[in-house]
């Protein structure tokens, strides 16, 4: 859905496609990333009793996390544009037997819900993928009690090598950060989420990286990889390369990768959060 400034709808500016391979990765990313998660949770001190809301949840984000710290007596909500996606959560959700846990669809630049709401406002990986992201922290400010958080983990790709040298894995980082950003996504956005909050009236707004590195066979070792899969046809249509180079790059990087010798780093993880004045 379109919201008030959003200027398009969230589905459709999302970088990395809608297909099944981008649900399996969001996916395992829910497990992948789950300590650095359960980091930011203990960064901010959400316990039983509170309201925390998951905004770009996907199918599952971290809502069974959120669920777990606070009970008894919590509340959890899960919002993601993608109805297939919301649907999912839902089956998670089921699934786990998770209490006092809601899924919405919705817009995260403009969710519809009660202002001053949410002892937590919460969102990862999701203002990496969204262009002027103030939009998103300016509804998780809104969303957020008075003396209450805000938190984001958000990614920083800028700082990512392999080595020894791989000239497919650069081409493949080079046609992946043209195509990630061409509906005005910013892969480097892990830097700017502290000065977002800041400019949105947070106080106490503090950070922490964590970096990207996996060892080999890490389903995460070949994300840069796996997420310029996502936009194979995207790319081919912005002609930034042909079907068989990408077929060539893939298969070429993956095979340098699967070298346990080789050492690879993606970028660091910025855990950022910030208290709304009240």
């Amino acid at each position: 859905m379109t919201q008030p400034g959003a200027g398009v709808d969230a589905n459709a500016v999302y970088a990395l496609g809608h297909g099944g391979g981008e649900t399996d990765r969001l996916r395992r990313q829910a497990e992948e990333l789950s300590p650095d998660s359960v980091q930011l949770l203990d960064r901010v001190g959400i316990g039983p009793g509170w309201s925390a809301v998951d905004l770009g949840c996907g199918p599952r984000g971290i809502i069974d996390l959120l669920a777990d710290r606070v009970a008894p007596g919590g509340r959890v909500v899960g919002v993601d544009a993608d109805t297939a996606h919301t649907a999912l959560a839902e089956q998670f959700v089921a699934e786990r037997g998770l209490p006092s846990v809601e899924i919405l669809v919705g817009d995260a630049r403009g969710t519809r819900l009660p202002a001053d709401s949410f002892d937590l406002v919460h969102c990862r990986t999701l203002l990496v993928n969204v262009p002027e992201p103030q939009h998103v922290v300016a509804e998780m400010v809104r969303l957020a009690r008075p003396g209450r958080w805000v938190a984001a983990m958000e990614p920083d790709t800028e700082y990512s090598m392999c080595y020894p040298p791989c000239p497919a894995f650069e081409r493949a980082s080079e046609i992946f950060g043209v195509a990630f950003s061409r509906n005005g996504a910013d892969p480097w956005i892990g830097r700017r989420v502290p000065e977002l909050l800041r400019e949105a009236g947070l106080v106490e707004v503090q950070a922490e990286a964590r970096s990207q590195m996996y060892p080999p066979g890490h389903s995460r070792r070949t994300l840069r990889l796996d997420l310029l899969r996502s936009m194979r046809a995207e790319v081919v249509a912005m002609g930034l390369a042909t079907a068989d180079e990408l077929d060539e790059i893939d298969a070429t990087a993956r095979s340098h990768l699967d070298d346990p010798r080789t050492l690879v780093i993606f970028g660091v993880m910025i855990l950022t959060w910030g208290r709304k004045p009240g």
